[in-house]
This record gives structure tokens, C-alpha cells and sequence, in this order.
């Protein structure tokens, strides 16, 4: 199972914690220092849409209107950080920490 967001998020720390204790093998991805691949981008993209950019991040509130105009794939590898956290990626690919994202991952 890998956990993609970043160390300070504190909703991926509550992410990670809850399927540890659950009994999963988590591997944590800091998209920050290591970020998504073009063929990860992809793949989110496909699966979530628009839903992937985090239009309330302070990321995202830096942004200029000619920046907020690119397209995700280019926003997304551009600024890493504007990816809505976390994406899971286990026994489904999940996106946040909502009941419906703990319950595609069994908790």
C-alpha cells in the first residue's frame, strides 16, 4: 500500500496511523521530494478528475490566474503540493480520508 502526500499534512499523518493499526503495510510518499510521475499524474487524473487539485490550498491561493489556468497534469507537475492529500494507493485508490475512502481500504 502506498500513501502519497506529504509529511506535514496532518490528514495523511491520521491516514497512515489508522491502517497501520489496522495491520496494512504502508510505504509513505513525500510528493515533495519525490514527486509524481508523469504516468502517476495520469492515473490520479483518470481516476478523480478535476477533484485532484486542492483549490483550497495556500498553494493554490499563491497562483496567479494565468497559473490557475493550466492544465491539472501541468499545475500538478509544477507545484506538487496542490494535490489534494492523501491518495492511497492499496486495495482501491482512494482519494482523502472520508468513510468512503477508509472503507475502499478496509477500515
Amino acid at each position: 500500500m502506498i500513501l502519497y502526500g506529504i509529511p506535514t499534512c496532518d490528514t495523511c499523518r491520521k491516514a497512515q496511523k489508522a491502517l497501520i493499526a489496522a495491520g496494512h503495510e504502508v510505504t509513505f510518499r513525500d510528493i515533495r521530494a519525490t514527486p509524481l510521475t508523469a504516468e502517476e499524474r495520469g492515473d490520479f487524473l483518470a481516476a478523480f478528475g478535476d477533484r485532484l487539485i486542492n483549490r483550497a490550498s495556500t498553494t493554490w491561493r499563491g497562483l496567479d490566474e494565468a497559473a490557475r489556468a493550466q492544465s491539472p497534469e501541468a499545475l500538478l507537475a509544477a507545484h506538487p503540493t496542490l494535490m489534494k492529500r492523501p491518495v492511497i494507493r492499496g486495495a482501491a485508490l482512494t482519494l482523502g480520508w472520508d468513510k468512503a475512502a477508509q472503507a475502499a481500504q478496509g477500515l
